[in-house]
């Protein structure tokens, strides 16, 4: 794809919304390997007994295991128009700027999570290297009642032009 092609694919994403619903809820395991995964050995993300003791009443999740995981994508989503491949939005070579995160709530493993993702902005940047676009993206991340668990805004870079990789 040339660099415009790029660019344009990603301006046209711009105010589209696709939403992910897990197919099950995120289980007791999922928690405990994300949670040896990132090394945290927290007895609340481990330790039945301990947890069930504490303010949380059970097992939880580590907080950015919402926002770093996507356990709740099942291969096709839903925006306005119908149904989308989560592949809309281009992956090849991209590089995850930053993140903004604000939690409301730790995750369960009752919990079946419904995410919600915008793209709110694309622009473009010359680097010391060449052109970049940037895309932004807003997720909402909920239970299966509606309850508010996490937000975060993503930005993420693909390079244009001047070779390699961002």
């Amino acid at each position: 794809m040339t660099d415009d092609g790029l660019l344009s694919r990603l301006k046209a994403l711009v105010g589209k919304e696709f939403t992910f619903t897990a197919p099950e809820e995120v289980g007791f395991a999922s928690i405990r390997q994300f949670a040896m995964a990132i090394g945290d050995m927290n007895p609340l993300y481990l330790d039945h007994a301990l947890a069930g003791a504490s303010p949380h009443g059970g097992i939880v999740a580590p907080p950015t295991f919402i926002c770093e995981t996507n356990q709740y994508l099942s291969g096709m989503v839903d925006d306005e128009h119908g149904s989308l491949n989560a592949a809309s939005i281009p992956t090849d070579g991209v590089i995850r700027m930053g993140n903004d995160y604000q939690f409301f709530r730790l995750v369960r493993p009752s919990d079946v999570v419904t995410a919600q993702w915008r793209v709110a902005d694309c622009f473009e940047r010359e680097g010391k290297s060449g052109r970049l676009a940037f895309l932004v993206m807003e997720k909402t991340f909920r239970t299966q009642s509606g309850e508010l668990l996490a937000t975060s805004r993503e930005t993420y870079a693909y390079r244009l032009s001047g070779g390699g990789r961002p």
